[in-house]
């Protein structure tokens, strides 16, 4: 019985030991066995930046004729097919004519009856008008010859005029191109019967110029306010992947393009096709070209980002801080009221044991989604932290990403 009592007390005094162990460690790894922080820091560097605004659009040519019919009937002859070259004036289709000039043969016919009819008015108006003289016909006998003159004349205009309309329609069997181009569609067929007693079929498209052509592309309102008549543009095409072709801007229309809540408006980009690479119908990614610098001074744009972590001692206004949550000069990141292009960055001081981040407010300008352009507050000696690269566990804000981006978000 004694022997367990002691083995009892035995058990006690171990855990003991191990309880007292594991809070010493603690207490030691803690408060005096902290990992030094560790910042990726990169130079200040020059080089060109351009600031695009993307958007996709559709080739389209710059001139686009639709060629229709104004009669009724059943195709005959295609003179053309897709990809035909042709001048204005040339016949390109026809529409089977037989029954037009029979119209025109009916019409020619009613106006030699009016015609002949106008002649045997004319002569009895003339004998009306001498027995009138001598009295030998009432007054009413002699108006009624001259009224019934007048209405064949009038009959005469009428069938004039139905001629006129038949022969019109006739002609309108032929089909002839309006303008030089090439034809991009062809709607009908040998033997296809064409209507046109509510709208006007169409037969052919033909594009005036393939040489010249025009992207409508969609931009979004967000981005519209930089964009100006005249800007160059860089664009891509699935067909031709590895190629980019040039183009400008040649109109940013103002009517409005809402789809699902989404603003957007119509910018027209000329663009020259001189070897015939480009097709109607083919997609462009877009790239506008709003502002170039040939040699700006530029930071990653991680670096603005960055949020110093809580344990880090950052010199702000010459005075060393370890609470960055609210230095001397503010949080850190945030913009001054008034003013949307101060930023705040951390450049890396002190040696490597002691890093030390000191806080910079700098003045930006362009910026290509990667890279920012620094106008005023760095050097090209400088040295930016973009991100921390190991952080001990009490500080999760400060603690590094896979990407060796640190945490935080651009405000």
């Amino acid at each position: 019985m004694a022997e367990q009592t002691g083995g009892g007390w035995w058990k006690w005094i171990l855990a003991g030991a191990v309880i007292a162990a594991a809070g010493g460690g603690y207490f030691y790894f803690r408060h005096n066995h902290q990992t030094p922080l560790a910042f990726n820091a990169v130079a200040v560097t020059h080089g060109e930046l351009m600031q695009v605004v993307t958007a996709t659009g559709t080739l389209n040519p710059v001139s686009s004729v639709l060629v229709g019919c104004q009669v009724s009937g059943t195709i005959t002859t295609n003179y053309v097919d897709f990809n035909s070259q042709v001048k204005a004036g040339e016949l390109i289709s026809q529409i089977d004519p037989r029954t037009y000039v029979a119209q025109v043969a009916q019409a020619d016919a009613d106006l030699a009856n009016s015609m002949a009819n106008l002649e045997l008015q004319q002569v009895q108006a003339k004998r009306a008008a001498q027995l009138y003289t001598n009295n030998l016909v009432s007054g009413s006998d002699y108006d009624t010859a001259i009224a019934a003159l007048h209405q064949a004349e009038a009959v005469v205009k009428i069938k004039q005029a139905s001629l006129d309309n038949a022969k019109a329609n006739l002609g309108y069997t032929k089909i002839f191109s309006p303008v030089d181009g090439v034809v991009i569609s062809r709607a009908v067929d040998v033997g296809q019967t064409v209507a046109a007693s509510f709208n006007t079929p169409t037969l052919f498209q033909i594009a005036n110029d393939l040489t010249k052509m025009q992207i409508d592309s969609n931009v979004a309102e967000a981005d519209v306010g930089g964009v100006l008549e005249g800007q160059q543009v860089d664009f891509t095409v699935d067909a031709y992947p590895y190629r980019t072709f040039h183009g400008s801007v040649r109109q940013v229309r103002n009517s409005p393009i809402t789809v699902n809540n989404v603003v957007t408006y119509d910018t027209v980009i000329s663009v020259t096709n001189s070897d015939y690479k480009l097709k109607p119908g083919m997609t462009a990614n877009v790239s506008i070209i709003v502002a170039q610098r040939a040699d700006a001074l530029k930071i990653p744009n991680s670096a603005l980002r960055f949020r110093a972590p809580d344990n880090a001692v950052v010199i702000t206004n010459a005075v060393a801080q370890t609470d960055t949550n609210q230095p001397a000069g503010g949080p850190p990141g945030k913009r001054p009221k008034g003013n949307r292009n101060i930023r705040t960055v951390y450049l890396q001081t002190g040696d490597e044991n002691a890093p030390q981040l000191q806080q910079v407010q700098v003045k930006i300008g362009i910026t290509d989604g990667i890279f920012t352009e620094v106008t005023d507050g760095l050097k090209d000696t400088d040295k930016v932290v973009t991100g921390v690269v190991s952080s001990d566990s009490q500080n999760p804000a400060g603690g590094s990403t896979p990407f060796g981006g640190g945490f935080g978000r651009m405000r």
